[in-house]
């Protein structure tokens, strides 16, 4: 069975860090890119960032440059999205998946939420 976990979503001040974690499970997570999007209450799902699976190339969203950082632990089949200097506008369920940075992705999570407080 195919499965994506994300964790470590919460409640965070603005300015606070959280690192979400995506957990996988049931495919070769090697030949999968790993994304991470979000989805505001009212607002449509947007990219926050992926990383290639052929080059490990890091891809991120304007809003979130030099904030956020993606990385992946292969041995342990995670992927990590550290998030610093947090903003209320940052405020959104998160969700990782796995499919190609390009833009097609096969597997989804059942996202985790982040709330950061003014």
């Amino acid at each position: 069975e195919v499965q994506l976990v994300e964790s470590g979503g919460g409640l965070v001040q603005a300015g606070g860090s959280l690192r979400l974690s995506c957990a996988a499970s049931g495919f070769t997570f090697d030949d999968y890119g790993i994304g991470w999007f979000r989805q505001a209450p009212g607002k449509e799902r947007e990219g926050v960032s992926c990383i290639s699976s052929t080059d490990g190339t890091t891809y991120y969203t304007d809003s979130v440059k030099g904030r956020f950082t993606i990385s992946s632990d292969n041995a342990k089949n995670t992927e990590y999205l550290q998030m610093n200097s947090l903003k209320p506008e940052d405020t959104a369920i998160y969700y990782c998946a796995a499919g190609y940075c390009s833009g097609s992705y096969d597997y989804w999570g059942q996202g985790t939420q982040v709330t950061v407080s003014s």
